[in-house]
């Protein structure tokens, strides 16, 4: 097989959907180990001003991603209720309705991040625990 260049690399992903090109990323972190999120800067701890709170923040690995409420775009929260789990859409709809609620329980700081950010960008308020 030959090897593509960088710039056919780029020609063949334009070519794909974004839920392809979401499929190929989920691939290549597996694959590879790796992941292709961008680093999420934590403001919380500055914020808090408790310095000694700070590292036993960090050392927690397993976060639970809380929906506190949905806000004004109930619906683009659903959706990404949906993207972030396997959940169908009259399970996803529950969830939101029953906020406060857990939409994703047990995952690694980078996963809750992610998740986290993705459902605020839809207008829900999230907390993380």
């Amino acid at each position: 097989m030959a090897k593509l260049s960088t710039d056919e690399l780029i020609e063949q992903f334009k070519g794909l959907t974004l839920i392809e090109l979401s499929e190929f990323v989920k691939a290549f972190e597996d694959v590879f180990e790796v992941t292709a999120a961008a680093p999420v800067a934590a403001a919380a701890p500055a914020a808090g001003g408790a310095g000694a709170d700070a590292p036993a923040e960090e050392e927690k690995d397993s976060f639970d991603v809380v929906l506190e409420a949905a806000g004004d775009k109930k619906i683009q929260v659903i959706k990404e209720v949906r993207a972030l789990t396997s959940l169908g859409l009259k399970e996803a709809k529950d969830l939101v309705d029953a906020a406060p609620k857990a939409v994703i329980e047990g995952a690694n700081k980078e996963t809750a991040e992610k998740a986290k950010a993705q459902l605020e960008g839809a207008g829900a308020t999230v907390t993380l625990k």
